[in-house]
């Protein structure tokens, strides 16, 4: 059993905690870790070894810290580079493992970002759902309902079979509030988890009849794609000529093979933040309050309040959701939480960086943390990993200084190379090329003063694309002394 997990999505309902450039999926919202790497977490022993994961290129590195975090060795990170929804996701990947000559293998296609807080459960139900799987049936998880809940789509359930599975009946649209209480009063009915189980070839048989645009596309894609790093880059125009449409459309809800295996395991999609605040009555005080990071309250009911950066003060509210990070505060009644998304998208219609950026951005090399800006200065805190290093490079408007705060850094500055160590500084005056790099064991943070008539990030000169060289030259380049790195770029 191969596990494929979709790490796609904005999460804009989330908002500001979860945005464009880190949704979700990488947040730790329900333990300890984040819902990504839960997910890998809770699989069975042995299918969490070398799953394969679909992800956005803007996520790639995001995506490579947090399997590190929990030492996962991805089989394959394929990176999308725009999204057209589940359906080509999971041709990507059934086509991948073909590839690798997996075709009869079994591929669970989970999201990244749903919470099942049951996992003996969870791993009883894929016992169930394997047996269908291995009879050639494609399995959809469906959710035992709690609620007339309106944002999910529904399952009917048909004709019982063994292992506790059923036929499936008919697919049915998120109904209204009425529709739903009458899907619950009827029975039968399951919620829709966007969770699978099939064999390789039996879902690229499926596509292939129902949409074959898509496998047409995907092969293409995949026969095409090429490795960068620790990742596969696929082709934007090849990709982008595929339909974006659902698995559930494309295949689930034409074949004559469906089935459902009931899942009651604690599931929840957390697409909300009032669904958090229903997610975590393990930490509600009596008075159904919710408090996360630095959070003082006092006379509060059935409130969710989350701090990220700062002590924050919240009094006498009632079914309210207060979320603050560095740059956002986000105050909502729990009734209204789902026009959050108009919000985002106003302020992606005025250019604002806080409905898609945070102000700490990660790098194949660390990351780096907005601190402070303004005319002609701006402030950054930098960490490097070990081992990793920035390239070599110089820009033409700006002089940069550098504070170790952690760590040592082994610094470039033209022909020259030094160490620096916690508490000690050098300046990078304009037009000079430089370079950091963490030769330790630990990660180096310091914090990089910018200033100049021009900040922006596009003020940059890379050695690599001046002089055409290539990754593999570069890096071998770097294991010569400083005059002699410079003979060789030459």
């Amino acid at each position: 059993m191969v596990p494929v997990i979709l790490s796609g999505g904005s999460g804009s309902r989330m908002w500001p905690l979860s945005r464009k450039d880190f949704p979700k999926q990488f947040l730790s919202l329900v333990s300890d870790h984040t819902l990504l790497q839960d997910t890998v977490l809770r699989l069975p022993q042995g299918a969490a070894e070398s799953p394969i994961f679909i992800c956005s290129e803007d996520h790639r590195f995001i995506v490579k810290d947090q399997l590190a975090d929990i030492h996962c060795k991805a089989r394959s990170v394929l990176l999308e580079p725009i999204g057209r929804n589940t359906a080509p996701a999971v041709a990507l990947a059934a086509l991948e493992l073909e590839s690798m000559g997996l075709g009869d293998e079994l591929m669970l296609v989970l999201p990244a970002d749903h919470v099942i807080r049951d996992k003996n459960k969870f791993h009883r139900a894929l016992e169930a759902a394997e047996q269908q799987a291995k009879a050639g049936k494609l399995v959809l998880f469906g959710i035992e309902p709690t609620g007339p809940e309106t944002g999910y789509g529904y399952v009917k359930s048909g004709e019982a079979l063994n292992h506790g599975s059923f036929e499936v009946d008919r697919f049915v649209e998120k109904p209204d509030a009425r529709t739903a209480i009458g899907y619950l009063k009827s029975g039968g009915y399951y919620w829709n988890s966007g969770m699978f189980l099939f064999k390789v070839s039996t879902v690229l048989k499926e596509l292939q009849t129902h949409t074959p645009d898509i496998i047409e596309h995907c092969q293409e894609a995949i026969n095409t794609k090429f490795k960068d790093l620790d990742f596969y880059k696929i082709d934007e125009y090849v990709f982008s000529r595929c339909p974006d449409i659902s698995i559930d459309y494309a295949v689930m809800e034409k074949t004559q093979d469906a089935v459902i295996v009931p899942l009651n395991a604690g599931w929840n999609d957390v697409g909300s933040w009032s669904a958090l605040w229903e997610e975590r009555n393990d930490i509600r005080d009596d008075a159904g309050n919710v408090y996360q990071g630095d959070v003082i309250g006092e006379h509060n009911i059935d409130c969710l309040v989350k701090s990220s950066h700062r002590l924050v003060n919240v009094n006498g509210l009632k079914d309210t959701i207060v979320i603050e990070t560095k740059d956002a505060v986000m105050v909502s009644h729990r009734d209204y939480v789902q026009d959050i998304k108009q919000v985002v998208d106003q302020l992606k219609n005025e250019s604002r960086n806080e409905g898609s950026r945070h102000t700490k951005s990660y790098k194949p090399w660390g990351s780096n943390d907005s601190i402070d800006n303004g005319n002609r200065y701006k402030v950054e805190k930098l960490t490097i990993n070990p081992g990793e290093s920035l390239s070599l490079h110089r820009h033409y408007h700006r002089a940069e200084h550098w504070i170790v705060v952690k760590g040592s850094a082994v610094v470039t500055v033209d022909a020259n190379s030094f160490v620096m160590t916690e508490n000690q500084s050098t300046f990078i005056p304009p037009a000079t090329y430089h370079r950091l790099a963490n030769n330790g064991q630990i990660p180096l943070e310091l914090i990089e003063i910018q200033t100049g008539s021009y900040l922006g990030d596009n003020d940059i000169e890379r050695v690599e694309d001046h002089y055409g060289r290539t990754t593999t030259e570069m890096q071998e380049a770097r294991l010569l002394q400083p005059t002699q790195f410079f003979q060789a770029v030459k």
